[in-house]
């Protein structure tokens, strides 16, 4: 059976001594609400719930699965309790406006919470986390009326939100999507259309559920430029705002899946379902956008839940279980065997794993302070705010995603081999998080749209190789004010080379794209995880220098705590971040190897 303990000690090391999130709290609307003594009630709360509620249904839930019946869809047993308990804690509402029934904190505690909520229990996570993408396209682009008629009940959870994007002819093209909106006299509109992949589409958890939902217009032009954005309601609201006659949308079945079986992933059919156009016509993949970069940050997330969970489960495993004897020795005498923590190779799997976590953690707390900004700018309204942030966020965005994502699968198959046959077997755990894992590298666009983003819109497109200039000037400057620490010059001196190196990559690409247009696609996969080994390489040299100064200093935690950052740390520079030299020999390969076979070649069967 797996557990699942809330890495409490982790967590705080990140937020009170790297990141110092009460200094950076100072600077926000709503962060002297978040106060010491209320971060630490808020994450023992929600520790506790992830451990004790959650935890405990995710295999039992697995095995049971969504039950479907003529468009009706139960939750496996226990989720609807948990999600009673989950609202009646105030949960969903932690980082939203009071005037809304929120807690007003900081964006920031909720992502630390959904990190935990997650890692206890993936699936039943995602039915409030996609309320959040919907809480937040609403605050940035709903009127004052769809505001007070929606955010209230969503914030304080009684009713749920959606994303229905994808449709059976097109995913990520979204220029395709073929669903229309028809405007009526009242100013409503009738929306039909089919969206495929909605997760949460239709469950028993809350009373009503809202769809963001994108379509067409009449008159709209053709492909992304004509795709407007609508709030559809499961039960239209009344007069009082609660929920009054059912809309004309349905769940047509479920998916039968390889994994997250107790999320209900739904086809939606809407038959003129009554429909609010949120934002401008024709606007709608900007608006969309808004709840799109909630939920990749939230799959950046589902991977470091992943690779926690499995290592958690195969670090006493390996302590347990006895296997032939350690080449350096006998370990345990008394025993018929060594424990196989005491292999090479299981160490290296178990070090992997425990870097991958603690890294990919750093990299989203970071990442939650410009998100804390960035929710200031939609609170106050304030466009140019959210803009400033929001772009900020968008370089971190695809390499949380697409890189952390992968990260999660080779965690998660490490995990496996740890437990050898038993990592094969359903009762001991390794193979579900191997199966859930594997769908965080294809949400909201596949691990290759995100190294698209990254490398053809964001750095060369948009910025012309300033982003990276930018980043790795930034980590330059860290670098320089270690450069005479004789503890930290071997962190420092990798890290300055690689950012060199990143910046001569970058602008090789784009003198190579001149001649040779297929190389930013054929080089895009290598160049995202390029950038992710050396931005997770920055933030382990972070956690070392700390640890360092605690070491000698003195901090909260036992020495063997930091310690044990900082030869994790060494395991990464020595045995992760070489990986980036053969991502770097690929990425600027020509494309002729990719794209000279014709497609016929690919293969000649009779």
């Amino acid at each position: 059976m797996l557990t699942y303990k809330a890495p409490l000690r982790d967590i705080k090391f990140l937020i009170n001594d790297v990141f110092d999130f009460q200094t950076h709290y100072k600077d926000l609307d709503n962060g002297h609400n978040a106060d010491p003594e209320t971060v630490d009630m808020v994450l023992q709360g929600m520790a506790d719930f992830a451990e004790n509620v959650l935890a405990p249904l995710y295999q039992p839930a697995d095995a049971e699965g969504c039950h479907f019946d003529n468009g009706v869809v139960t939750t496996p047993k226990g989720f609807k309790e948990a999600y009673n308990q989950f609202i009646e804690g105030g949960w969903q509402g932690i980082s939203y406006p009071e005037e809304y029934g929120g807690m007003n904190l900081p964006t920031s505690l909720n992502l630390i919470k959904a990190e935990m909520i997650g890692t206890a229990n993936w699936p039943w996570a995602m039915y409030p986390g996609l309320s959040t993408g919907c809480i937040n396209t609403i605050m940035q682009y709903g009127n004052d009326e769809q505001k007070e008629t929606y955010l209230h009940k969503l914030v304080d959870g009684s009713w749920a939100g959606t994303m229905c994007l994808t449709e059976p002819q097109c995913g990520t093209d979204l220029g395709q999507v073929k669903s229309k909106a028809i405007p009526q006299d009242d100013g409503s509109y009738k929306l039909s259309g089919t969206k495929i992949f909605i997760s949460s589409g239709e469950h028993d958890l809350t009373e009503n559920i809202v769809h963001i939902v994108l379509a067409r217009l009449p008159d709209a032009p053709e492909g992304t430029r004509g795709i407007s954005l609508f709030i559809v309601p499961k039960f239209l609201p009344n007069a009082e705002g609660e929920i009054g006659e059912r809309n004309g949308v349905t769940c047509g079945s479920i998916e039968h899946k390889m994994g997250i079986n107790s999320s209900a992933t739904c086809v939606l059919n809407f038959d003129g379902a009554v429909a609010y156009l949120i934002g401008e016509p024709n606007k709608g993949l900007k608006a969309m956008f808004t709840f799109m970069n909630t939920a990749r940050i939230g799959t950046g997330i589902e991977g470091l839940a992943h690779t926690e969970l499995s290592f958690q489960n195969a670090l006493p495993y390996a302590k347990d279980r006895r296997s032939m004897r350690a080449i350096s020795g006998t370990k345990d005498p008394e025993k018929v065997a060594d424990a196989i923590i005491h292999h090479a190779d299981v160490r290296r799997m178990l070090l992997t794993q425990k870097a991958f976590a603690e890294g990919g953690r750093s990299m989203i707390y970071h990442s939650a302070r410009y998100a804390d900004k960035m929710a200031q700018g939609i609170v106050n309204e304030d466009d140019e705010e959210f803009e400033k942030w929001d772009d900020k966020l968008g370089f971190y965005t695809p390499i949380l995603k697409g890189f952390l994502t992968e990260l999660g699968i080779e965690a998660a198959k490490h995990g496996q081999q740890i437990y050898g046959g038993h990592g094969y077997i359903k009762e001991w755990g390794m193979e579900l998080i191997a199966r859930d894992a594997r769908i965080a590298t294809m949400y909201e666009g596949t691990t290759g749209i995100q190294a698209l983003d990254l490398l053809g819109r964001k750095v060369i497109l948009q910025s012309k190789g300033k982003i990276i200039r930018d980043y790795t000037s930034s980590i330059m400057k860290w670098c320089g004010e270690y450069a005479l620490d004789k503890d930290m010059r071997k962190f420092v001196w990798a890290l300055t080379k690689l950012c060199a190196e990143w910046n001569t990559l970058t602008v090789r690409l784009m003198l190579m794209a001149r001649k040779d247009r297929e190389i930013i696609s054929a080089a895009s996969d290598d160049f995202l995880m390029y950038s992710g080994y050396v931005m997770m390489g920055y933030h382990w040299a972070r956690m070392a220098a700390v640890a360092y100064d605690k070491l000698e200093n003195g901090g909260t935690e036992a020495p063997e705590f930091y310690e044990a950052k900082i030869q994790t740390a060494e395991f990464y520079f020595d045995k992760l971040l070489p990986r980036t030299s053969g991502h770097a020999e690929a990425m600027v390969a020509p494309s002729e190897s990719m794209t000279a076979m014709p497609i016929e070649s690919f293969a000649f069967l009779d």
